[in-house]
């Protein structure tokens, strides 16, 4: 009789974090300029911004995936400028590569002056966090 409710308070302890460890991953394509953001930046902020569980019930992450790009920088020394695309693309079904064919898309523009390169840098990883944000709006009700 020990053992069992032991065994069962240790399911009871571990299913969430069973859950978590196999939530779905989608495949993430990401375009950015290194010089602007790096890659796990970026990644971080896609896996903040995922609702996994609730996203993969209205696209599989086997036929959806998303592809993330920023782009821009300093101009002239002083004016930051920064454009930040994610979109959600659907997969080919024999070779799951994706299709330039955006279901849903979100893109977020901003422009201000900074005095150095990594407050730029922070200016675009804000702009990739408000575009995610925008297309996971769009994609699934909070």
């Amino acid at each position: 009789m020990t053992r069992a409710l032991l065994c069962a308070a240790v399911l009871a302890v571990a299913a969430p974090f069973a859950s978590a460890a196999t939530a779905p991953s989608y495949d993430i394509e990401d375009f950015s300029t290194a010089a602007l953001i790096d890659k796990p930046t970026v990644m971080a902020a896609w896996k903040d911004a995922l609702p996994a569980e609730r996203l993969t019930k209205l696209y599989p992450k086997s036929k959806w995936g998303f592809l993330s790009q920023v782009e821009g920088g300093v101009v002239d020394g002083k004016l930051c400028v920064v454009t930040a695309r994610v979109t959600l693309l659907p997969k080919t079904t024999p070779t799951r590569r994706f299709v330039w064919e955006p279901a849903k898309s979100s893109t977020v523009f901003d422009g201000r002056e900074v005095a150095s390169a990594a407050e730029c840098g922070a200016l675009a990883q804000q702009r990739l966090k408000d575009a995610l944000r925008s297309l996971m709006s769009s994609l699934v009700k909070s």
